[in-house]
């Protein structure tokens, strides 16, 4: 009879435990989701000054950032006022309209902002689009 002894094998277990996989699969998701706030955007934090008679314009077109402190991009990277106009010939020659838009916080010095519109003219500029807020009216009442 022992040899009809039937022996009893260890049954392996087939399922899958997939609880640690969702653990890191929630952990890779919060990371993303927290990281992708981390990403900086090149360009200044900038208060544009306010007009009623504002209107939307066309992308397509160089753009020239001044922040409160004098600092200046040219379509993201940093520039000083005397190496401007080269680097904004040299844009200019890129885009099919030559319209420079200059995004200028509302507390810049006067004499900058014009130093930057003839800058843009001697480069070549066929316009110049100063960029605004619109609806003044509606947020002083």
């Amino acid at each position: 009879m022992d040899s009809f002894k039937l022996e009893r094998r260890k049954k392996t277990d087939t399922n899958l435990n997939i609880a640690p996989l969702i653990d890191i699969v929630f952990l890779l998701l919060i990371f993303f989701i927290l990281s992708s706030h981390l990403i900086s955007h090149k360009g200044f934090k900038i208060n544009l000054p306010d007009a009623s008679a504002a209107r939307t314009q066309k992308n397509g077109q160089t753009t020239v950032f001044i922040n409160k402190s004098g600092k200046i991009l040219l379509d993201g990277i940093k520039v000083t006022v005397d190496g401007l106009k080269p680097l904004l010939k040299n844009a200019l020659t890129k885009i099919p309209s030559n319209t420079v838009v200059i995004k200028a916080d509302e507390n810049i010095c006067l004499g900058l902002g014009v130093k930057v519109m003839d800058i843009a003219k001697e480069a070549g500029a066929g316009g110049i689009i100063i960029s605004t807020e619109k609806n003044c009216n509606e947020k002083n009442k």
